[in-house]
């Protein structure tokens, strides 16, 4: 199993509409795609030197090549919505997670 992590760092002033638009329907595209088989959005609570606010959305899928073909298939289309939406409204990271184990 693996973890497609993504990382925001969004502006306070529209927080609350990026947040409502990532629930409603950036991640529900996301699990779409059929390639995770679910999310996980958690706000990381350590404060920013250059403020805003920071999430961290966890996507699980079964294997890297399930991710290789987001990347491939979905990736550059769902992140142009991000782009037309909130362009200059936000910093964002992606980090790829093996997960060794779960208990």
């Amino acid at each position: 199993m693996y973890i497609y992590n993504v990382t925001i760092n969004i502006e306070e002033s529209i927080q609350k509409d990026w947040l409502s638009w990532m629930k409603e329907v950036h991640i529900p595209e996301m699990l779409d795609t059929g390639k995770f088989s679910k999310a996980l959005m958690t706000k990381v609570l350590v404060e920013e030197e250059m403020g805003g606010i920071t999430y961290s959305v966890q996507y699980t899928t079964d294997s890297k090549e399930t991710l290789q073909k987001y990347y491939e298939e979905d990736a550059e289309r769902l992140r142009k919505k991000v782009m037309e939406l909130f362009a200059g409204k936000f910093v964002a990271f992606r980090t790829e997670l093996a997960i060794i184990s779960e208990h």
